[in-house]
């Protein structure tokens, strides 16, 4: 996405970039980032929290419009919970029992298969 955006640029289309992966974005030179310290997969705002992800896209829209300068980076002020435990833990498989493993793929299998689902999809 990063080298996308850096080409849209080029194209005098502007861009923002909202992820989770700073190190990696930032390595990649887009014009704007919105960083959400969050687990990756969760750019956008936290799952099934309209107030979280209205605040990245708010956020997102003030960088594009305001960015004082190429490479310009800006964190969210958004915590994924009030500690940073979960950095250690999230998706930790040495912390994850087979019973856990076994519920988080039915999980993403329930999910893969709503969006396979949906209107337009094929």
């Amino acid at each position: 996405m990063s080298l996308v955006a850096r080409h849209l640029e080029a194209n005098g289309l502007p861009t923002v970039i909202m992820g989770c992966a700073k190190d990696i974005v930032e390595h990649c030179g887009v014009p704007r980032f919105v960083f959400s310290d969050f687990p990756l997969g969760n750019s956008a705002g936290k799952p099934f929290d309209v107030e979280s992800q209205a605040a990245t896209l708010e956020l997102a829209l003030r960088v594009l419009e305001s960015a004082p300068g190429p490479r310009t980076t800006v964190q969210s002020p958004q915590r994924w919970n009030d500690d940073a435990t979960w950095k250690v833990d999230y998706n930790n498989l040495e912390k994850m029992t087979p019973e856990d493993l076994a519920e988080r793929r039915k999980e993403f299998e329930a999910v893969k298969a709503t969006i396979k689902d949906m209107p337009g999809r094929t």
